[in-house]
């Protein structure tokens, strides 16, 4: 697969997307120890401690298209959001992906950072987007619903986390 394409900088009303750095990885060790409950294991913080911050920085590489976001007012990270590989696996349909720290969820900052990441997707000439989300992740499901991306019925995996369901938005 071709790497992922991304502008440097995404900007909107109240938010910057950036690349991510490593000395923003305190910010995404946060987000793996907020993470609710139901999230299977190997993507919460297990019992040695780990992600650590330093594997959180050697693992920013592999994921070139998810950019930090960044609040404009304060300059403060509040999470990443961008595209990966994923998705349909072929390059010009990368899967939408998001998260933000609790203390910046309930104000609009991921669906205004995901309508950027879409506007970027369609000027680059994909031709529609993808983006998985549990069942129960009422609230993504809900970012997803206002960046008009349509729940396929589709299901990537079912297990006692739940049910990963397949969402997508032609662009």
């Amino acid at each position: 697969m071709a790497p992922i394409r991304v502008l440097d900088t995404l900007e909107t009303d109240r938010l910057v997307l950036r690349a991510r750095r490593a000395d923003e990885a305190a910010t995404y060790r946060q987000l793996w120890t907020e993470r609710d409950p139901r999230v299977p294991e190997h993507r919460r913080i297990d019992a040695d401690g780990r992600p650590t911050l330093a594997d959180i920085v050697e693992r920013l590489s592999d994921e070139p298209g998810l950019l930090a976001v960044h609040r404009k007012d304060t300059a403060e990270v509040i999470g990443y959001c961008g595209v990966t590989g994923q998705g349909s696996g072929s390059p010009d349909e990368p899967e939408l992906a998001f998260e933000l720290l609790r203390s910046a969820q309930g104000r609009g900052y991921a669906t205004e950072a995901g309508g950027a990441v879409v506007a970027w997707a369609r000027t680059s000439g994909c031709p529609r987007l993808w983006a998985t989300v549990w069942d129960w992740n009422v609230a993504s499901r809900r970012v997803l619903e206002k960046l008009e991306f349509h729940e396929t019925g589709a299901v990537v995996s079912e297990s006692v986390h739940g049910r990963s369901l397949v969402t997508v938005r032609q662009l």
